[in-house]
């Protein structure tokens, strides 16, 4: 379970306090990234939210953005290694969270290391949905620019590719935060926001319970076919809808640009 916050102040308390919420639903690791510039920092671990995490570790975690996750094993193992939040650096620098089921993770291991040339090195799901996700960014970016249309098109080849019940959070390094559901909406995913004196903050978590520990207002559920794109930098644009679904599928769009 999952909770992502692009904010005006740091945001390492308020992702450990949503932890501790939805630690219920994960007992088995938790791990935390946040995102200072083009820095990503990272601590996670098995355990409870109040073991694994201790005040010289928080005293790390710096920057106004950041994810962070609890988790108990529904595909691959118990290690520590498959603790999310899961990293890979290209392209950009990405982290990700998430939470449900790919059906078919087997064949997209394999059609990560036959046709994308990328390692899966555990046996998480997630790590492959990451991989999936890092490759269709890569394939729709050009050169070092990654602007909102890009990020639309990349979420819509996961689409394509991923199948089962799922809700990801994730980040890219000082270009913004991202969060999405599987086509048949079967993982919940809902958006906040707050007001403070620096301005609007925004929270992405899934389930509204985060609320309970956070100053945020639930703002919605995201409906299906919807893409949550929140900007730390001036790299978002307006979005389109995908030119593969319906008129009545196409996809609607949360968009924030946090500057």
């Amino acid at each position: 379970m999952w909770i992502g916050v692009v904010g005006k102040n740091p945001v390492n308390q308020l992702l450990y306090d949503g932890l501790l919420v939805l630690q219920h639903r994960g007992q088995d690791a938790a791990g935390i990234v946040t995102c200072d510039g083009n820095t990503f920092y990272m601590h996670k671990n098995n355990g409870l939210v109040q073991d694994v995490f201790q005040t010289r570790h928080m005293r790390s975690l710096q920057g106004n953005a950041g994810i962070a996750h609890v988790r108990y094993p529904t595909a691959g193992s118990s290690s520590a290694a498959e603790a999310q939040p899961f990293y890979v650096n290209s392209p950009f620098g990405i982290v990700l969270g998430h939470n449900g089921n790919l059906t078919n993770s087997p064949q997209l291991k394999e059609e990560m290391f036959r046709q994308d040339l990328r390692h899966i090195n555990t046996s998480s799901d997630s790590e492959v949905l990451l991989n999936v996700l890092a490759h269709e960014i890569e394939h729709t970016a050009h050169s070092a620019v990654l602007n909102s249309d890009m990020i639309f098109e990349a979420v819509a080849g996961v689409h394509k590719r991923c199948l089962g019940a799922y809700a990801v959070v994730a980040m890219i390094a000082n270009f913004g935060l991202l969060a999405f559901r599987d086509p048949n909406g079967i993982r919940p995913l809902v958006i906040g926001k707050s007001e403070s004196e620096k301005g609007v903050e925004y929270l992405k978590a899934w389930r509204w319970m985060c609320w309970a520990s956070s100053w945020c207002a639930m703002l919605s559920q995201v409906r299906l076919f919807s893409l949550i794109w929140m900007a730390t930098s001036s790299h978002a644009n307006a979005l389109k809808s995908p030119s593969f679904l319906p008129a009545f599928l196409s996809m609607s769009i949360w968009l924030a640009l946090i500057q």
